[in-house]
């Protein structure tokens, strides 16, 4: 079988601005550069980036901590842009389009650039009622809080949810995608982030500084945990037998064992890139029922600040690059 060229623009410049580290460490390894376009390849779409969401996972991977891709590294793995270029076998999209989506996670990075490729069934195409800042803050997260209580979990209505680290980029989403669902929402949080909670649906807050969860949750169907530790084995002492937890951090050795003993369940997710679930997604955006906060947007050349900001720890909601 014989493929074509790709359907490209011919007045994209050939090179691009990318922030890229030569080493790993703090947020002054990152620099920005000037790299070759790339071009899409078999089944790929080229994206103009214009804006790209930054996760945990950004700044983890860049301190390599450990580390899934190699040096020299362009980060990021959120999108929201423009199609530019299709490839061959390429039919759910054409040059103009607006997209979302995310890369292939882990190996698929490197959307913080003014020009991405990327599998087209990564990508959906982005709710016209949202701006790219909103489009482009909600791939990873989102689909890590959509795979872990729909696929995995399958909320059902009048289930009652714990959302642990709830106002953060992953809590946040899953407490819309939660109540979307008909649950009892159950979120912890520190108590200067309550009011906010309440805002997008929560139906209980439980301040985790001053209060034991273990003891002001109780019955739990579904635990939501992107913290791991030991948060995520006391998670299993609050579940009602059949409960699950669900955590984006690998758990102690112990953990299936103990969940075997209460008879509950465990399971570890690592987020996919994923058609379905961006559809469904951007269903949910459509619907006016899932909307990121926005923390702060950074220029994409102040990267480095974005990066800071993130790792105190500190934030509500996402952070965004913007490249146009």
């Amino acid at each position: 079988m014989s493929t074509s060229a790709p359907h490209s623009d011919s007045t994209a410049a050939p090179t691009m601005r990318a922030v890229q580290q030569q080493s790993f460490g703090g947020p002054e390894v990152l620099q920005e550069v000037e790299l070759p376009r790339p071009e899409p390849g078999v089944s790929q779409i080229l994206v103009a980036v214009h804006a790209a969401g930054i996760n945990p996972t950004d700044w983890k991977n860049r301190a390599g901590g450990p580390s899934l891709t190699p040096l020299p590294l362009v980060l990021g793995w959120d999108v929201s842009g423009v199609v530019q270029a299709v490839g061959f076998g390429v039919t759910l999209f054409k040059p103009g389009d607006e997209v979302f989506g995310m890369l292939p996670y882990p190996y698929g990075v490197g959307s913080h650039a003014e020009y991405v490729t990327g599998s087209a069934r990564a990508f959906t195409h982005k709710p016209s009622g949202v701006d790219h800042i909103q489009a482009g803050a909600l791939p990873l997260a989102a689909l890590t809080a959509y795979q872990a209580l729909v696929d995995t979990a399958d909320v059902q209505p009048g289930q009652r949810v714990l959302i642990h680290a709830a106002a953060g980029g992953v809590g946040h989403l899953a407490v819309q995608i939660a109540k979307a669902r008909g649950a009892h929402v159950i979120a912890t949080a520190s108590s200067g982030k309550h009011a906010f909670l309440r805002e997008i649906g929560a139906d209980e807050v439980i301040d985790y500084r001053e209060v034991d969860f273990t003891e002001a949750a109780h019955d739990i169907d579904v635990v939501l945990d992107p913290l791991g530790g030991r948060t995520r084995s006391r998670s299993l002492d609050v579940l009602r037998k059949g409960g699950i937890v669900v955590s984006v951090v690998p758990g102690d050795p112990g953990d299936a064992k103990k969940a075997a003993d209460l008879g509950v369940r465990e399971a570890t997710l690592l987020v996919e890139h994923d058609h379905a679930g961006m559809r469904a997604i951007a269903g949910l955006v459509e619907a006016g029922e899932l909307r990121a906060h926005i923390e702060a947007t950074f220029p994409l050349a102040e990267a480095a600040k974005a990066h800071a900001l993130g790792e105190t720890n500190r934030t509500t909601g996402k952070i965004v690059l913007v490249m146009r």
